[in-house]
């Protein structure tokens, strides 16, 4: 376990020295010990951040404490980059680089020079943009105009952080590559200054005394209070935040390698399923249903990468941690109707209050009524301090100065409870929920700005087959139209997940191989449809066998043949049977759940009823069967066919009929178990 014992969160700058007054773009930092912060320090240029800085190591270092220092700015640049300026692919041998040919003073420096001097070296149009200068700067474009980008524009961490800046843009909104050309220098010296006593992560394990980290700390700090500068805030809340982390948390954290490019603290990195994961146990040769979802539940989870979202952006995103409430909801006591407002309640008789001058409406700050006296309040007004009582404008008699009514009125009553409906530090999201418009409003209401969830699913999809057609292509003898792929990428997209359309491909190995390592590529999981059985032209299953990572899970379930399940260069492949019908089921049934964790979902469970059946049918034991079925006037029906060709009983049915795997004789009025499409997320 990783423990610290001290924070210290730098916010950066790149532009010259401003003064002796804190004001904001400024170099400020942070510190704070288990969870109690430090006032925040401003820095007024970076010769005065280096020595500060440097006697901050030392005095930790003499205490025995060990030190996480996070910056906010890149460590490193995209891939390619540190090779073709170094020679290396070292990232640190950028900053040695850097701190060779950067020149600094807190009233002036060369960082425009120095990037038009890299883009000329690396043949000129980039990668560095943004001349914010008095003059022209040879190699360095003041905008965009004519730019060539030779290397990514943004590093791996950065795409899996939404809202983060490229490194290459020198001035403008969001420039944060000026803060890495007078970062790095800085970070080169504090290097060789505490040599063995210092390690930079993610390049080496944090083990060292001192720890240097990049961090980000906007997406996880509210706004600054009143009369705080944002940029102290945010370096004072998120050492606080850090230093709270659990050893576990931490270690979770930091189990991260990246060697070129860098990573930014607290945005995880998702881990690879193992080649076994769907591996099932000696001996099993049909296995059931129920079974075979509990496995599935237990070797799966997310995949995808963890992103700090505004909760405006959020919704349909599914949540990586328990959130809390930051604020009660309702914040304060306030009125839940127009009328009058005073302290008390009232027995049975007639009731007169002078009236108060003035009015409490939404928005306002609560002032204070005196004794004995009424005041007019408005709907969802903070109840002032003397009133938590009022009676409706519809009861009362106005006059001039003062209120009649007739009792009996209780304590309290048309009022709300500070809280009542919320208490702050309340759980209010769980990780693994998706985020809904309700949980949107709920999120705002109680304070939360942004929240952390799971980037969305990429699901590619892909038709096997040479017996397949694309529908408005002219079908050969023998062929059919493609039908599984439109239904299947519209299944994706109900399920919340991005679908990745690949096309189809013929009963070719070769052309299967490159179209799968495609969708590794591009996409979290893959669903094929067609060839996942044993037989000779089942090239799915022979492919992934091949790839030395597939187990054909053959499931006691109708319709359906074997699935089969494996990965390809990392990637989940679920192979589901060609039969339009069976695709459909096995989809529902197996690959939506499934999906749903990888997504980082809870596990989610079809909502049934049991409802009287309208047909009467003879099952055997052995499999659990789903039959299309069409649920209306209180009773369901099912398809007049169980052939698994039957499209068009998929477009009659508006859910299933679950039939558990034992022998049954079902007669018209007993009951079974419906459900419906809309439990499994389809549209109606």
């Amino acid at each position: 376990m990783t423990q610290f014992d001290t924070i210290l969160i730098v916010d950066w700058s790149g532009g010259n020295d401003r003064g002796p007054k804190p004001v904001a773009d400024a170099i400020w930092a942070g510190v704070a010990r288990e969870g109690v912060p430090q006032a925040p320090v401003y820095l007024r240029n970076r010769d005065a951040a280096l020595i500060w800085i440097t006697d901050f190591f030392r005095a930790e270092l003499g205490a025995r404490r060990r030190v996480f220092a996070g910056f906010d700015f890149p460590f490193a640049y995209p891939h390619g980059f540190a090779k073709a300026l170094t020679g290396t692919d070292n990232p640190l041998a950028i900053w040695d680089w850097l701190e060779t040919h950067i020149t600094d003073s807190p009233t002036a420096n060369n960082r425009f020079q120095i990037a038009g001097h890299i883009n000329q070296v690396l043949g000129g149009g980039g990668p560095f943009w943004g001349n914010a200068g008095r003059t022209d700067v040879p190699g360095l474009a003041r905008n965009k105009s004519g730019y060539e980008l030779a290397f990514p524009e943004r590093r791996a961490t950065e795409r899996l952080a939404s809202g983060s800046f490229s490194c290459w843009q020198l001035a403008g909104a969001g420039a944060v590559g000026s803060q890495v050309l007078m970062g790095l220098p800085v970070l080169s010296q504090l290097r060789r200054e505490f040599s063995d006593a210092l390690a930079v992560w993610p390049f080496s394990p944090a083990t060292a005394p001192i720890t240097l980290a990049e961090v980000w700390p906007a997406p996880h700090v509210g706004p600054a209070p009143d009369g705080m500068i944002k940029d102290a805030w945010q370096v004072q809340d998120y050492a606080r935040q850090i230093s709270l982390l659990s050893p576990k948390a931490m270690t979770d954290l930091l189990d991260i390698t990246s060697p070129e490019e860098g990573w930014i603290f607290g945005i995880p990195s998702p881990k690879p399923l193992k080649n076994d994961c769907f591996a099932l146990p000696a001996g099993v040769h049909w296995t059931p249903v129920t079974e075979a979802l509990s496995l599935l539940k237990s070797r799966l989870r997310p995949v995808t990468a963890v992103q700090s979202l505004p909760v405006t952006q959020a919704t349909g995103t599914i949540a990586a941690d328990d959130v809390l409430a930051r604020r009660a909801n309702p914040p304060l006591p306030n009125t839940a109707v127009d009328g009058y407002g005073f302290a008390g309640g009232r027995g049975d008789g007639l009731h007169v209050l002078p009236l108060a001058r003035g009015r409490a409406a939404a928005g306002d700050a609560p002032g204070a009524l005196p004794p004995g006296q009424a005041l007019r309040v408005l709907t969802g007004a903070a109840l002032p301090a003397g009133v938590d009582t009022v009676v409706l404008q519809e009861d009362i008699t106005l006059s001039e100065n003062q209120i009649a009514f007739h009792g009996p009125i209780k304590q309290g009553a048309n009022t709300r409870r500070a809280g009542e409906d919320v208490t702050q530090g309340t759980r209010i999201l769980r990780a693994g929920q998706r985020i809904r418009p309700p949980e949107a409003a709920l999120l705002t209401a109680t304070g939360v700005a942004t929240v952390r969830s799971y980037a969305p699913l990429r699901v590619a999809v892909l038709s096997t087959g040479d017996e397949l057609a694309e529908a408005g292509d002219t079908a050969q003898d023998g062929q059919i139209f493609d039908a599984n792929r439109p239904m299947l990428l519209n299944l994706i997209r109900n399920f919340g997940h991005t679908p990745v359309d690949l096309g189809r491909v013929p009963d070719n190995p070769d052309m299967l191989r490159a179209r799968l390592d495609q969708a590794a590529g591009q996409a979290d999981a893959i669903l094929t449809s067609g060839g996942a059985s044993a037989g000779d032209k089942d090239h799915v299953s022979a492919v992934l066998s091949d790839a030395g990572a597939m187990t054909l899970w053959r499931i006691a379930i109708k319709p359906g043949r074997p699935l089969a399940l494996g990965m390809w260069q990392g990637t989940p492949v679920f192979g589901l049977p060609g039969n339009p019908v069976a695709a459909l089921i096995c989809t529902l049934i197996f690959a939506r759940p499934a999906l749903a964790v990888l997504a980082g979902q809870d596990w989610p469970e079809p909502m049934g009823f049991d409802v009287p059946a309208a047909f009467q049918k003879s099952k055997k034991p052995g499999r659990s069967e789903y039959l299309r079925a069409h649920y209306a006037d209180g009773t369901v029906q099912v398809f007049s066919s169980e052939g698994s060709g039957r499209i068009s009983g998929l477009s009659w049915a508006n859910g299933l009929v679950e039939l558990p795997p034992g022998a049954a004789e079902i007669r018209p009025g007993d009951k079974v178990r419906f459900l419906p499409f809309t439990s499994f997320g389809l549209t109606p």
